[in-house]
């Protein structure tokens, strides 16, 4: 029996593994910056066209590599990080695994350019689907160029499963900021389709964090810095006002590599206890330095993933540093509401030594020489004098003394200011008083338009249990409506309504909204600018990293914009869908859960009676936009059941 088991050729084998390592344009973009980072290079540029589909090229002034070095980089497990095994537990470099330009090379068209800076000529390699196409000598800068085309050429059924331009272009975007943040002393610039996204000079990370947020960042953060002997950690925490509903501006890097940790989020969001609103997330750029031999980074070939070896120390050490800069910056509130803000010591004067204070001494003086004695005696004496003769409002000792009360009752004459209520009335006779009759406005009226009988007494006819549900009575029993359901549902079809068939009307604001948001939250604003018109909101102008909204749709009010367009980014995060209908659908189910009555809310008997009969108006009353019902019947027979023997 002949044997079943051969070798994969080598292209096979790439095609197959750059599965793991290359999964959509980002993918590329994150190795080949890495790889720059690696080669030690100080400016960085990054173009795409097409979100990546068409082009991705980075090109730095690294150290450059050799022509051999320049044909072994495409090999399998090729790498100039380590040597031997033991090198994984004292990593310095961003990549080890030596598949990265291995897998993209297999699966694109690949342009490589390099040069050393002692050579005069560097190397020019042209790769299609692993083969080597060409190799050139070539007159070329110091560093490395890559470009990489047509991104999954040779398997469609990978290009075919890529998402819209939008939301390839957004997980682009995440993986450049990532690496930028991470490296703040790299000077890096961004294009897609020839327009300049980013562009930032080298800077601290206060600077490389507000370049790449917005301008508005600055003031929401608060630093936040520990050093112990397992960890040191620095960055910065938001305010807890400037929380978002999406978990798009959290940032945790390891030895300058950004990774995920729900261990590690879970000891922030425990910092924040108390803080929060419920469902928001606060933001934060936090940056942690372990020795490198107490982490493992061998988990995944994406490498965002790592094993700590003492996880708990790392979560009370983080979640107490936080603790300790919200309450240093006054953004936790205190509990001693009487203390004097007076007697706070500045955090910095911890370490400052004290200093003796300087005393000086009077060697002259003698408290047992006459002259000195009687002078204060006079002093005295005439200060009780005229104390006693013009005050009459002290409350100390001297005020009781026998001078001091004569001179009070010289002052104050009671007898006339009583008697002169009384002029005119002939005391001796009571009965001769004549009292005038009284009248008061809240005498009961006891007359009525009606009989008793006549009079029908209006009933509550819905009641609020646990402020959640709306109880109504109906003919054959009761209904239960859920009035956050039943919101949404309102809301829905008439936001709906407003964008499809009627032109929907707007308030004018007296003083326009600026409402700051990232790079690429502006570029789905502007996708979503001509839907959002059509239900009533007016935008001004649009700069970089803010809008100006100066119109707001009839049933919002001002201090819900920022809410409702948070809400409409999160929900709009993995795209925005292609038709129209499909829009505005999803534009309407986003506004109608941000400005729902949440659960919890106390309803009046009027608003409970508008919850029930707006939701009875609706077209499709029983379930809410999510698919969910929005009320149930319980009839009379279901209740006679229940207290049945």
């Amino acid at each position: 029996m002949s044997s079943i088991i051969q070798l994969l050729p080598d292209h096979v084998a790439n095609q197959i593994a750059a599965g793991e390592v290359v999964q959509r344009p980002a993918s590329v973009v994150k190795e080949l910056l890495e790889n720059a980072v690696d080669a030690k290079a100080t400016d960085i540029k990054l173009i795409i066209k097409d979100a990546g589909k068409s082009l991705v090229q980075v090109i730095d002034n690294g150290v450059g590599m050799t022509v051999t070095d320049a044909r072994l980089c495409f090999a399998r497990h090729a790498t100039s990080k380590i040597r031997q095994a033991e090198d994984l537990f004292s990593l310095g470099t961003k990549g080890f695994r030596g598949e990265a330009l291995a897998s993209i090379a297999a699966i694109a068209h690949m342009e490589m350019k390099t040069k050393q800076d002692q050579d005069e000529l560097g190397t020019h390699i042209i790769i299609e689907g692993s083969k080597f196409i060409s190799q050139e000598v070539a007159v070329l800068p110091k560093g490395t160029s890559f470009a990489v085309k047509n991104l999954f050429f040779n398997i469609p059924a990978r290009r075919n499963f890529l998402k819209s331009d939008t939301v390839e272009f957004r997980h682009v975007m995440d993986e450049f900021q990532r690496v930028a943040l991470a490296h703040p002393n790299i000077h890096f610039s961004f294009y897609h389709n020839g327009s300049e996204m980013y562009n930032l000079p080298a800077a601290g990370y206060r600077q490389r964090i507000v370049g790449i947020m917005s301008g508005k960042t600055n003031e929401k953060l608060v630093p936040v810095n520990e050093e112990t002997d397992i960890i040191s950690i620095q960055g910065f925490v938001c305010k807890p006002e400037f929380a978002k509903k999406n978990r798009g501006e959290q940032f945790f890097f390891v030895n300058d590599r950004f990774i995920k940790s729900s261990y590690l989020h879970h000891a922030v969001m425990s910092a924040y206890d108390g803080l929060l609103k419920d469902g928001s997330q606060p933001s934060y750029f936090l940056y942690l330095q372990v020795p490198p031999n107490t982490i493992d980074i061998n988990i995944h070939p994406t490498k965002t993933e790592i094993k700590f070896d003492d996880e708990q120390a790392l979560y009370a050490i983080l979640r107490a540093s936080i603790k300790h800069s919200l309450g240093q910056f006054n953004v936790a509130p205190v509990l001693d509401f009487d203390r004097d803000a007076n007697l706070d010591t500045p955090y910095h004067y911890k370490d400052v030594e004290a200093e003796i204070p300087t005393i000086q001494v009077d060697g002259t003086f003698n408290p047992f020489t006459d002259d000195k004695t009687n002078q204060h005696y006079s002093k005295a004496t005439s200060g009780s004098s005229g104390y006693s003769s013009g005050s009459s409002s002290s409350s100390s000792g001297s005020s009781y003394s026998g001078s001091s009360y004569s001179g009070y009752s010289k002052r104050v004459e009671p007898t006339a200011s009583w008697e002169s209520l009384y002029v005119g009335l002939d005391v001796e006779n009571p009965e001769s008083i004549e009292s005038s009759p009284f009248t008061f406005e809240n005498e009961e009226v006891t007359s009525s338009l009606f009989d008793d009988e006549e009079v029908e007494q209006a009933t509550q006819k819905t009641y609020q249990i646990h402020r959640k549900y709306i109880v109504s009575p109906i003919k054959s029993g009761m209904i239960i409506v859920d009035q956050q359901r039943a919101h949404q549902r309102i809301l829905y079809e008439q936001f709906l309504l407003n964008m499809t068939v009627n032109q929907a009307a707007s308030q004018q604001l007296l003083f326009p909204l600026d409402l700051f948001y990232s790079a690429s939250e502006m570029k789905l604003i502007e996708e979503l600018k001509p839907s959002l018109e059509t239900t009533g909101f007016v935008f001004d102008e649009s700069k970089t990293d803010h809008i100006v909204i100066s119109g707001i749709p009839v049933n919002i009010t001002e201090s819900e914009v920022s809410q409702v367009i948070e809400q409409l980014l999160s929900d709009l995060q993995d795209g925005i869908p292609a038709n129209s209908y499909s829009q505005n659908d999803t534009i309407a189910k986003s506004m109608a859960k941000s400005l729902a009555v949440k659960t919890g809310c106390y309803l009046t008997e009027k608003e409970q009676d508008n919850l029930v009969n707006g939701l009875f108006a609706c077209k499709d009353p029983n379930i809410s936009p999510f698919q969910k019902p929005t009320f149930i019947t319980m009839r009379v027979e279901d209740i006679d059941k229940k207290f049945a023997l």
